[in-house]
């Protein structure tokens, strides 16, 4: 499979991305450890963390089974390995090129969504 090379973003630009990507995994990844200790502690109230996230998941703790929170935690987990297959299309340099049309996604939408791999064209025809 030949990948146009013209048909890239720079290497500034990537590693732009790669930073704001770390930074969504490094953020997920505690929000995933929220989402884990609030599961597995039920209802100790950790008020070391006074984080808006953690308010939300604390007060919707009370009403939230742990099935749900189990859903949360499985889509946090995906998320977090979509972001990190996004790493890998960056070192790959393939990164933000859409998959079905092979053009490249806006920054505006990647930035909205780093670890999209189609455009709104593609998706749109989806």
């Amino acid at each position: 499979m030949g990948v146009d090379t013209n048909v890239r973003y720079s290497d500034k630009d990537l590693a732009e991305f790669k930073k704001l990507i770390q930074e969504k995994i490094d953020k997920a990844q505690h929000d995933l450890e929220l989402i884990k200790s609030a599961y597995m502690n039920d209802h100790n109230n950790g008020t070391d963390d006074t984080s808006p996230t953690f308010k939300a998941f604390e007060e919707g703790s009370e009403t939230m089974s742990k099935e749900a929170n189990s859903q949360l935690a499985i889509r946090q987990e995906k998320f977090i390995r979509d972001l990190k297959n996004a790493l890998i299309r960056i070192e790959n340099k393939t990164y933000g090129i859409c998959r079905v049309t092979k053009k490249l996604i806006s920054k505006e939408r990647l930035k909205l969504v780093p670890h999209a791999t189609l455009s709104i064209e593609a998706k749109n025809m989806q």
